[in-house]
């Protein structure tokens, strides 16, 4: 069988990352560059666009025997999947929102097929291909970082909805009477469990109170917690209160196989899957409980690019 490999290519807030994949999930070459600070949106095409000349160039003379089969982008935001373009982005990257990803890609390289998703459908396309998710069909996959990313995995393929924007998990409510949230709703689970939320909840906590001797975001108050901090503890317990009321939805509405959940926050914490589980358990209906298991994400560090990569194996 001829040798072949996809391009992927992880577009983020603070840098974007390239490799090489093969069908394996087994990394060729890789490279990482900062998102550009002035002018992001055009300046992440430019280096999106050179990024993969470059790969493509390095491939041709290193490894002339290898079949390039397509090229793969996962990218923060929101993303139309019939056309590839960014249908909502936060401020992180100014003017993002609107960006034709797979339409000036194409443009450039029309002799490989291009494929763009959001970042965590590419990292759940990950774990069903190299991770845990392997022997799954119907399975939802919920990172844990600066936000609250999902995707949903029904059938062996991604939910995508309409256009593409299922799987917005980290806007579940938890608390309709809670605060505002910057889409529109009250009390979503971003709001206490993501890392700028748990900022907040820990802010809002110790503001006319002594404040502790960790830090007051998610990494002080992880380390602090898996330490035994009686402050920590008190605080952890309502971070964990509103994942398991989330994930005890996400159960009741679509009964998974499993839910697989990554991220920092998730790996800086090792107690934390015990925890969320328990969490979880105590807030769903045994009957739907004895069918779901809460697993770790394993496709790793480098999961972003695998999954973009992933893309071209699942759709070709």
């Amino acid at each position: 069988m001829e040798a072949e490999a996809a391009i992927g290519v992880d577009i983020g807030g603070t840098s974007l990352k390239f490799a090489a994949v093969d069908r394996e999930g087994r990394v060729l070459r890789h490279w990482t560059r900062p998102t550009p600070a002035i002018d992001p949106s055009e300046g992440i095409m430019r280096e999106l666009l050179a990024g993969i000349d470059k790969l493509l160039a390095e491939l041709k003379e290193e490894a002339p025997e290898l079949r390039v089969a397509g090229i793969g982008i996962g990218s923060a935001g929101q993303i139309h999947k019939r056309d590839g373009s960014v249908a909502f982005a936060v401020d992180t990257i100014p003017g993002y929102t609107g960006t034709p990803i797979k339409a000036r890609v194409e443009e450039r390289f029309p002799e490989l097929p291009t494929f763009v998703d959001n970042d965590v459908n590419v990292l759940a396309l990950a774990e069903k291909h190299y991770g845990a998710g392997r022997e799954l069909q119907d399975f939802v996959c919920v990172a844990l970082g600066t936000g609250i990313g999902g995707a949903i995995v029904q059938g062996g393929r991604l939910v995508h909805g309409v256009y593409g924007g299922a799987g917005e998990l980290g806007h579940l409510s938890v608390d309709f009477n809670g605060p505002r949230c910057s889409c529109g709703n009250y009390g979503c689970i971003e709001l206490y469990a993501s890392g700028t939320g748990i900022e907040r909840l820990l802010k809002e906590r110790f503001e006319n109170a002594a404040k502790p001797a960790w830090a007051l975001n998610a990494a002080g108050l992880l380390n602090a917690w898996q330490s035994g901090d009686a402050l920590a503890g008190e605080a952890m317990d309502v971070v964990l209160a509103a994942l398991g009321s989330a994930l005890a939805g996400v159960v009741h509405a679509l009964n998974p196989e499993a839910i697989v959940l990554g991220g920092g926050i998730v790996e800086k914490a090792p107690a934390l899957l015990a925890a969320i589980e328990d969490a979880t358990r105590s807030r769903t209906s045994p009957v739907m409980w004895k069918h779901v298991r809460l697993l770790p994400a394993i496709a790793g560090s480098r999961a972003g690019v695998i999954g973009a990569a992933a893309q071209v194996w699942q759709y070709t």
